[in-house]
Order: C-alpha cells, then sequence, then structure tokens
C-alpha cells in the first residue's frame, strides 16, 4: 500500500518537475546576448549534466549569410511601367543589395523572370518580358555581378501575378522577379 503511494507521487510529481525545469525565465539582457560572438545551446538531461555547443566562425557566416538570402527573398520584384523595359529610379537600392549579395556569393545564382501584362499579343509580350529580364540583367552586371550567375527567362503574359483586367492588375502584371 506504502509503495503504491510512493509510486503515484512520483507519477505526479516526475512530470511536474520536468514542466517546471522546462519553463523558461530570461533575466538576460537579450541585446547583450546577440552581441556575443558565439551562440551557444544549452541543454540539460536527468544525469544533471550539461552540454554545451558553439557555432564557429564559419557557421556564424553560414548563418548570417542565409538570412541575408532570407530578407533578399523578401523582396525580389521589379515593376516597369506600360509597354517599357527602363527600370525605375525607385529599384537602385533593391537592385544594389541584391548585386552586392551577388558579388559576395559567387556560387549563388539568380534566374531572372520577365512578365507582361495581357495586353498585346502573345510573341510581344514574351519579348518585352526577356527586355525587362535583360534590363535587370544588365543593371545588375553594371554593379560588379558575373554573367556566369544570371539567366534570363521570359513568361510574357503566361504568368500573370493578378489575374483581373483592371489598371492596377495589369501593373502588378508588368515585372522582373529574381528568383534565387
Amino acid at each position: 500500500m506504502q509503495l503504491n503511494k510512493i509510486l503515484k507521487g512520483l507519477l505526479i510529481a516526475v512530470p511536474v518537475m520536468t514542466l517546471a525545469a522546462c519553463s523558461s525565465s530570461s533575466d538576460i539582457d537579450e541585446g547583450a546576448a546577440n552581441q556575443s560572438n558565439q551562440a551557444t545551446v544549452e541543454q540539460t538531461t536527468d544525469n544533471d549534466t550539461v552540454e554545451v555547443a558553439t557555432l564557429t566562425p564559419e557557421q556564424q557566416a553560414q548563418e548570417e549569410l542565409r538570412q541575408k538570402y532570407d530578407e533578399l527573398r523578401q523582396e525580389q520584384v521589379i515593376y516597369f511601367g506600360f509597354d517599357t523595359a527602363t527600370i525605375q529610379g525607385q529599384y537602385g537600392e533593391l537592385l544594389r543589395a541584391h548585386a552586392e549579395f551577388l558579388v559576395k556569393n559567387p556560387s549563388v545564382k539568380v534566374l531572372i523572370e520577365g512578365h507582361a501584362d495581357e495586353r498585346g499579343t502573345p510573341e510581344y509580350n514574351i519579348a518585352l518580358g526577356e527586355h525587362r529580364g535583360q534590363a535587370v540583367e544588365k543593371y545588375l552586371q553594371s554593379l560588379g555581378v558575373s554573367t556566369s550567375q544570371m539567366s534570363v527567362v521570359s513568361y510574357g503574359e503566361e504568368k500573370p501575378m493578378v489575374k483581373s483586367r483592371t489598371e492596377s492588375a495589369f501593373a502588378k502584371n508588368r515585372r522582373a522577379v529574381l528568383v534565387y
């Protein structure tokens, strides 16, 4: 009988202690922790041993590269005016950021997709999409990106971003997209 009470008590106490041990309270200033050059990961087991893993400088560089890569993926569309392949000044900063990333990482390749709205013949829109992709390619090339890192494909009107027939939809479909 006594053994049963002890086992029941342990069955309740162990999960409660586990939950309490796994709960976290942050008394550390996150800004100070982020400024540290080495990130550490701690793991506690039942034997009260602690394993600490540190990131090497190469792993930190790879992590920074991955974060920059993710940021660039968020902004990768360049819009164009009606029937033009001229890059507007507002996209200069975006393209400089992509160019800087590509120059620093020569093994990374980018596909530049040219698109057009549905106005015009399919052949004309394929050619216009090609010109838009080539305009972005030349701009990146002028910023030091190697031509071997870039390739251009035109989809013309075949892959619209917005399928409605309004002027705002047409404007969203006149674009070039950088795909990593």
